[in-house]
């Protein structure tokens, strides 16, 4: 005969759903509880590297920016800053002194100019001797200042990357990045295959080993001129590495133009001495290379259109009155 389980009573049913929903409610009770104070906890500020915030507000490059830590120009909330140092918008840094503010340390509007740089300027701020600088003929930021990607000596024309994001000028400038610069030479003397290829196995140098990832002449046809020109491409920026691979083999470079820059290429219709501000997509891409978020950037302005419209309308400086400026003879107009 089969055995069937005793019913449980009324009262007893009714206690155990009482206590099942008793349980239920507790849980879900303190589910909320934790929820509430989760949602209700105030974040902690978010704190970034000393030296990338100076960087981002314009002081000049992370490189430079550790520098000036270590000579304690530096110091937050009334403490001298040490380098690995991090801070938060709120906390009060100072640089020689002087308090900066809050907004700046937040960034300007980011801004990156392409300029074609004449022979006869320098790459530095001032200059003792008075040559001419290529940043006398930048556009004023409002807050900052802009920062050069690498130099070109006095007698190398073509592109320079100048930008208002100190972070990004670090990167592009770092080795690890592995940019590559591509640079027209024109080179007197004889050149063979033998030579081109020793350029781009390796040649040893004062600073090290350097090297030539391409570099090949720029017109093939037959020329009776001792002066050739070729293109040429590396991965770094030393000094002067271009003219001194070349003189390794014996032989002088008589013109040196940089043309592209990674991704970024010099524009036929950008006249020597002039510069011209990157498009919003254009930035992006150049982010991208860097291994850079994308930070949020405002389209060019009506006004900066216009603006950049006039500094490509002008005339192209002379040449003449560079060549001077960097002690050179004259020459002629290609």
């Amino acid at each position: 005969m089969k055995k069937t389980r005793p019913e449980k009573n009324s009262s007893e049913k009714n206690s155990s759903e009482k206590n099942s929903s008793e349980k239920n409610s507790s849980e879900k009770n303190s589910s909320e509880k934790r929820n509430s104070t989760k949602k209700g906890a105030v974040a902690p500020p978010t704190t970034e590297k000393l030296h990338k915030l100076l960087a981002r507000a314009g002081f000049g490059s992370r490189r430079e920016l550790e520098t000036w830590i270590a000579e304690g120009r530096v110091t937050v909330n009334g403490k001298l800053a040490t380098l690995g140092d991090r801070a938060t918008l709120s906390d009060k840094i100072c640089v020689d002194g002087k308090n900066i503010s809050a907004t700046r340390l937040a960034g300007p509007r980011v801004r990156v100019l392409l300029y074609n740089k004449p022979v006869g300027e320098i790459c530095t701020r001032s200059d003792p001797e008075g040559r001419p600088t290529i940043f006398e003929h930048l556009p004023t930021l409002e807050k900052g200042r802009w920062i050069a990607v690498g130099r070109l000596d006095i007698n190398t024309s073509g592109l320079l990357i100048l930008t208002s994001d100190g972070e990004l000028a670090n990167r592009l400038m770092h080795p690890s990045a592995q940019i590559d610069r591509e640079y027209l030479v024109r080179v007197m003397g004889a050149v063979d295959a033998e030579t081109l290829q020793r350029l781009r196995e390796g040649v040893a140098l004062d600073d090290g080993m350097a090297r030539f990832t391409d570099v090949g002449l720029l017109h093939k046809e037959e020329s009776e001129s001792i002066n050739r020109w070729y293109c040429c491409t590396l991965m770094e920026g030393r000094n002067r590495e271009v003219r001194r691979l070349w003189e390794s083999q014996g032989l002088r470079v008589s013109r040196l133009k940089r043309v592209r820059f990674g991704p970024v290429s010099l524009a036929n219709k950008l006249p020597e001495g002039r510069w011209q501000e990157l498009k919003p997509g254009e930035m992006a891409i150049l982010y991208q290379e860097a291994g850079l978020p994308v930070p949020p950037i405002s389209a060019l302005t009506p006004a900066d259109k216009e603006i950049m419209k006039r500094e490509q309308r002008k005339p192209m400086r002379s040449r003449v009155e560079a060549e001077k400026n960097s002690g050179r003879k004259p020459r002629r107009t290609i």
